[in-house]
């Protein structure tokens, strides 16, 4: 053992400034979390602030606007969820079905590239493109005799943009993973169908589905972990005090508590509850992963 670890130590060295990190700037703040049972005072720091128990979260659950910014949370982070496995399954069958390599590439790099921008440039585009005065998007509208749409300013529209937007940014990057899988298909089914005349629409709906079902289950499963995760950094860009009645979620709740109205102890309630929700559902769809599709981390 001792020859082992002697053998490995330039491994264990090469992972010491992760650890360091990992130890300082996610385990550490995690002190923090004792504001939440606290009328935390900064001039009096974590050791003599007052203790108040359970009262901030009694507090927090009886606000009027906490079930609206649940309710939203959920409802966004669920549409993005169901459109994020249809929407790249959907695109990687029909890729599938290219036969010209040339177009298929350039495809797949024009449809995974806004993956790497960041919401602050994606924003901005949205902001641009869907501007009720000069917007493109509503000067088309105008041109067919619709009244232009004020889609980042009316809480009929806001909920649609975001999980629009957040599927055109990231569904290519998606497909990459279910193309992977259709790779993994042996090809003599394909060849075994063509002989008893099975068309395209059968191999599709008999061979290629059944193939990639284990990668749709796990991704399906896995994603369940994300459903209080509704996205901070789009909807923090994109949002508004006009929307806040269905784009209003708990992360920018959290940040206006927090950061704007200095409420550090309820800001902390909100986020110890989201954290404690959040891994109860990433522990349910991990065993899941593994009961249905034989996934596991360890």
């Amino acid at each position: 053992m001792y020859k082992n670890f002697k053998a490995e130590l330039p491994l264990h060295l090469l992972i010491l400034p992760a650890f360091v990190i990992l130890v300082i700037y996610q385990y550490g703040p995690m002190v923090g979390i004792l504001m939440a049972f606290q009328d935390y005072v900064p001039t009096l720091g974590l050791w003599k602030s007052d203790w108040v128990g359970w009262d901030n979260f009694t507090y927090v659950f009886s606000l009027p606007d906490t079930a609206k910014v649940f309710r939203n949370t959920l409802v966004i982070a669920l549409m993005k969820i169901v459109l994020g496995l249809i929407v790249p399954i959907v695109t990687a069958l029909l890729l599938n079905e290219v036969r010209i390599k040339v177009f298929k590439r350039g495809v797949q790099t024009l449809i995974y590239l806004p993956h790497f921008l960041s919401w602050i440039i994606t924003g901005g585009i949205l902001i641009d493109v869907l501007s009720p005065s000069q917007g493109i998007v509503n000067v088309i509208l105008s041109s067919i005799g619709i009244d232009p749409i004020y889609f980042l300013g009316d809480d009929r529209w806001f909920r649609y943009v975001l999980v629009l937007s957040n599927e055109w940014k990231e569904f290519g990057f998606s497909t990459i993973i279910y193309l992977a899988a259709l790779t993994g298909i042996n090809p003599t089914l394909y060849e075994a169908s063509v002989m008893d005349g099975a068309s395209r629409w059968r191999q599709t709906w008999h061979i290629t589905l059944p193939g990639i079902r284990p990668m749709i289950v796990l991704l399906m499963t896995l994603s369940l972990g994300n459903v209080l995760n509704a996205g901070f950094d789009q909807v923090f860009v994109l949002y508004s005090p006009q929307v806040y009645e269905t784009g209003d979620i708990i992360d920018t709740m959290v940040y206006r508590m927090g950061l704007l109205e200095a409420q550090y102890s309820l800001a902390t309630t909100v986020g110890l509850f989201k954290s404690v929700i959040s891994l109860i559902l990433i522990s349910v769809s991990y065993w899941l992963a593994y009961r249905l599709a034989n996934y596991r981390i360890f």
